[in-house]
């Protein structure tokens, strides 16, 4: 059954969260250099079927576009004509590392852990896969 992967793009790192086969739990996969984030996605798509990418999209809190708003656009850019068959969905990102370190320290995470921004990458792709499946 295919799955629904999660991307929250970042200029160094990329976190990677996941469907269960049943489109039902999110859960964090991965957190990528961004460098290596296209190869790391080709792979993963001749093991696993995706159904569909999430990108989250960084924005201001009135809406409006940040200094990252560019970079995740060419990202898309480039998503698309790697993978055109697969849909990409655009899913505001605001407040996700914010939610994400509450989930952490929710979590017992101990404090070295929460410092590992890695860790904070993929809790991010997991609330916004958690969020878009909610709609």
């Amino acid at each position: 059954m295919p799955r629904i992967l999660a991307i929250d793009y970042g200029a160094k790192r990329t976190g990677l969260a996941v469907t269960d086969p049943s489109k039902i739990i999110a859960s964090a996969l991965e957190t990528v250099p961004t460098d290596k984030l296209l190869d790391y996605l080709k792979k993963y798509t001749q093991t696993e079927v995706v159904e569909a990418f999430v990108v989250g999209m960084p924005k201001n809190l009135d809406g409006t576009t940040t200094d990252g708003t560019a970079y995740v656009e060419r990202f898309v850019v480039e998503l698309k004509n790697i993978f055109p068959e697969i849909p990409i969905h655009l899913h505001d990102e605001r407040f996700t590392s914010k939610m994400a370190v509450q989930t952490m320290i929710a979590g017992g995470m101990k404090k070295k852990d929460r410092q590992v921004k890695g860790n904070i990458d993929k809790i991010s792709a997991v609330i916004i896969l958690q969020s878009f499946m909610e709609l």
